[in-house]
C-alpha cells in the first residue's frame, strides 16, 4: 500500500459517507417512515438501503477491484487487497425514534488491517475521520476546517465518563457485572451509544465506551479513528481487533483499569 492508494480512498470515504448521511436526513423524523424487521428482529428502513446502495455505487465506480461488505446487502468480492466495510445507519433504533445520535460508517481494510475510518453524524452535522499514520480529524458544524481529534487526559475512573448503548446487551451477554462495576466506579454513566459513544471517546468528551455485542460493520471504522486519536479499541481481553464481536474503547490512560474489569480479574 502506498500513500496515494490510502489518500485516494480516504478522500472518497469521507465524501461518500457525508453524502450518504445527507441522504438519510431525507427520512429522519418523517412520520410516514416504514420500519421493517429483519430476520434477527432488528429494524431496517428505506434510508438504510438507499444509503448503502449509494455507498456501494460510489466505491464500485472509483475502485472496481475492491471488495465491499455492508450490513444490508451481500458482500461484493474483490481482487485487490482492499475491502470496504460500510454501515449506512449505525443506530437504526435511534434513527427511527428521532434520536440524532446515529451515524454513517465507512471503514477500509488493507490485507485485513484497518487503515481508514470515517464516522459521519448527519443530524449533528459533524464527522470524524482517520487514516493510518495520518492522525484523526474532527469536523464540527459550521467550521471552516477540521481540528485534530484527541482523546482526553483523564487517568482516574472516578473522573471518567462511561458510555454504553444498552444495559440489555450486558444482560444478554451474561456480563452485567462489568456494567455494574463501572457504574459504581465512574463519575458519569450515560447511554450515548452506538458510534456516537465511540466518537465521544475519540474527541475527548468521554473516556470509555463498551459493548458486548457488535457486528463487523459496526466497528470497522472505529479502530483507526480511536488509535489515531491517541486512544485504544480492543476486544474485552485487550486485543486490538474488529473481529471479536465486542468492543472496548478507552482514552488509553484508562485502558488497563477497564480491561481488568472486562477480563474479570
Amino acid at each position: 500500500m502506498n500513500d496515494a492508494d490510502l489518500k485516494a480512498r480516504l478522500e472518497l470515504a469521507v465524501d461518500a459517507a457525508r453524502r450518504a448521511g445527507e441522504l438519510t436526513l431525507q427520512y429522519f423524523n418523517r412520520p410516514d417512515l416504514l420500519v421493517e424487521r429483519k430476520r434477527d428482529g432488528t429494524p431496517v428502513t428505506v434510508a438504510d438501503r438507499q444509503a448503502e446502495e449509494y455507498l456501494r455505487n460510489r466505491i464500485a465506480a472509483a475502485f472496481p477491484d475492491d471488495a465491499v461488505l455492508g450490513e444490508e446487502m451481500p458482500e461484493r468480492p474483490g481482487t485487490s487487497p482492499f475491502r470496504w466495510i460500510v454501515d449506512p445507519i449505525d443506530g437504526t433504533k435511534s434513527f427511527v425514534h428521532g434520536v440524532p445520535l446515529y451515524g454513517t460508517l465507512v471503514g477500509v481494510e488493507y490485507d485485513k488491517q484497518s487503515v481508514i475510518g470515517v464516522v459521519v453524524l448527519p443530524a449533528l452535522e459533524e464527522y470524524v475521520y482517520a487514516a493510518r499514520g495520518q492522525g484523526a480529524w474532527w469536523h464540527l458544524r459550521g467550521a471552516d476546517k477540521p481540528r485534530q481529534a484527541r482523546v482526553s487526559q483523564v487517568d482516574r475512573l472516578e473522573e471518567a465518563t462511561f458510555c454504553i448503548t444498552s444495559v440489555g446487551e450486558f444482560v444478554r451477554a451474561g456480563r452485567l457485572s462489568v456494567y455494574d462495576e463501572l457504574l459504581g466506579k465512574c463519575r458519569l454513566v450515560r447511554g450515548w451509544g452506538d458510534c456516537f459513544g465511540y466518537m465521544l471517546v475519540a474527541t475527548g468528551r468521554a473516556e470509555i465506551m463498551i459493548e458486548p455485542e457488535l457486528s463487523l460493520w459496526d466497528v470497522a471504522a472505529l479502530l483507526p479513528i480511536l488509535e489515531e486519536a491517541g486512544g485504544t479499541f480492543t476486544d474485552w481481553e485487550g486485543n486490538p481487533t474488529i473481529y471479536s464481536g465486542e468492543g472496548v474503547a478507552t482514552n488509553g490512560r484508562l485502558r488497563e483499569k477497564v480491561l481488568a474489569i472486562t477480563r474479570g480479574k
